[in-house]
């Protein structure tokens, strides 16, 4: 009975780390990744559209991104999307392509952004820590409705925080793979 429970909140636990892994693409680590402006927002003919919707985004070198419009009649707006965004990035437009280089991080930088990335870490556990906490009070639940007995809720919570601790690890892998990525120069 508990066991569907359990497997039912691995999907929810894998939108988790879907999400972790999303924001972590965001981080820019003095390399060239197509996920750093894919989501920039353009107003495109009178609607906030994401980059990626309109253009082609490609990495042809370690610290450079090319992006090519689809319709020319974009690029000013895509280029003043990008000097719009937090990116910190000067766009170079040459009437077909935008050139991004991106600049590489000083020391300064690469522990700011090592900060940034424990903080995302962090959401993450809190978000597979919420999970748990709606499987336990379901399992409690089933408990009190007679459907489990109480060896079966205590049984229940130690699968469940073995998942929990799976996914745990998960995150501090990823995390620790990605601190070396961000303090490499």
């Amino acid at each position: 009975m508990y066991e569907s429970l359990i497997s039912g909140k691995r999907a929810d636990l894998e939108k988790a780390m879907e999400h972790f892994k999303f924001e972590l693409g965001k981080l820019r680590t003095g390399r060239a990744n197509p996920s750093l402006v894919e989501d920039v927002m353009v107003d495109y003919y009178g609607s906030r559209t994401p980059l990626k919707q309109i253009a082609a985004i490609n990495t042809p070198e370690p610290r450079q991104i090319t992006i090519q419009p689809w319709d020319r009649g974009a690029i000013s707006a895509i280029e003043g999307a990008i000097r719009e965004s937090d990116l910190g990035i000067n766009p170079v437009n040459d009437g077909i392509l935008i050139r991004l280089s991106i600049p590489s991080l000083t020391e300064e930088r690469r522990r700011d952004l090592v900060k940034v990335l424990n903080g995302k870490a962090e959401e993450g556990r809190i978000a597979v820590r919420n999970i748990r906490e709606d499987a336990w009070k379901e399992i409690q639940d089933l408990e009190k409705k007679g459907d489990i007995s109480e060896d079966d809720k205590f049984r229940a919570k130690e699968k469940l925080q073995a998942v929990i601790d799976e996914y745990n690890k998960k995150i501090e892998e990823i995390r620790e793979k990605k601190e070396i990525d961000i303090m490499t120069v």
